[in-house]
């Protein structure tokens, strides 16, 4: 009898034991598990708070960049706008030395050698470098804003020389007949024809003979040449 009681304790003991190491066990397990859980979370969380970090130092970047750029689009567009001002301001003055070319309205003069002369009259009967420097002179005083001879630009250093028995403009042998262009007023040029000026002059005492014809676009080209100085100095 005392040995069944003994075996039915040690069963009902062993069954106790068996319980509380299943409720231990179970609660180990879930003390892991909890742990484990909450230690995935925080690495979670701090991955989460890194990656925050990280996208707010790239946001502010992102604005520095930004207002970098903006600056640079500004900065662009007043150099820009500067540079195309100094483009036309320098078109403008390239058109004004003659190293463009232009069109315009004017006039077109030809003349020419007279070739029924005798040799007694022989050296009026041709046209000589000062006659082309005389035309010229009253074109300017007419208000001629540009002059070509045979197509060689006249600017501020031109020379109309005569080499020998030949007439050179920037350097370059002109011949009769000539054809003089000059853009401007049409009207006020015209008074190049008038009685006592030196087409007038030419024709009259010389027999070299003339044709003026106006135009709505005269063009004349640029000049080739290379504008020096020699006594030039800016201040």
């Amino acid at each position: 009898m005392n040995k069944k009681r003994i075996a039915i304790t040690l069963g009902i003991m062993c069954i106790v034991l068996a319980y509380a190491i299943s409720v231990q066990l179970n609660t180990i397990t879930n003390a892991i598990s909890s742990a484990g859980k909450t230690e995935t979370e925080n690495k979670l969380r701090d991955q989460v708070l890194r990656a925050k970090e990280e996208y707010d130092r790239k946001y502010a970047e992102l604005e520095t960049i930004e207002k970098q750029l903006e600056k640079i689009r500004t900065e662009s567009t007043n150099n820009n706008e500067q540079s195309q001002k100094n483009q036309e301001e320098l078109k403008k003055i390239n058109t004004y030395l003659g190293l463009t070319d232009v069109v315009g309205e004017g006039i077109i003069i030809t003349i020419k050698d007279n070739t029924e002369g005798s040799m007694i009259t022989a050296n009026n009967d041709i046209i000589h470098d000062a006659d082309l420097r005389d035309i010229v002179n009253e074109l300017k005083n007419s208000g001629a804003e540009a002059i070509s001879i045979n197509g060689q630009r006249i600017v501020q250093t031109s020379a109309i020389t005569c080499v020998g028995s030949v007439i050179q403009i920037n350097g370059e042998k002109v011949g009769s007949p000539f054809e003089i262009k000059a853009i401007g007023n049409q009207n006020v040029l015209l008074s190049i024809d008038r009685p006592g000026s030196y087409l007038n002059y030419m024709e009259e005492y010389c027999m070299i003979p003339h044709e003026i014809k106006k135009s709505s676009e005269v063009e004349i080209p640029k000049y080739n040449g290379v504008l020096t100085t020699k006594f030039l100095k800016e201040q």
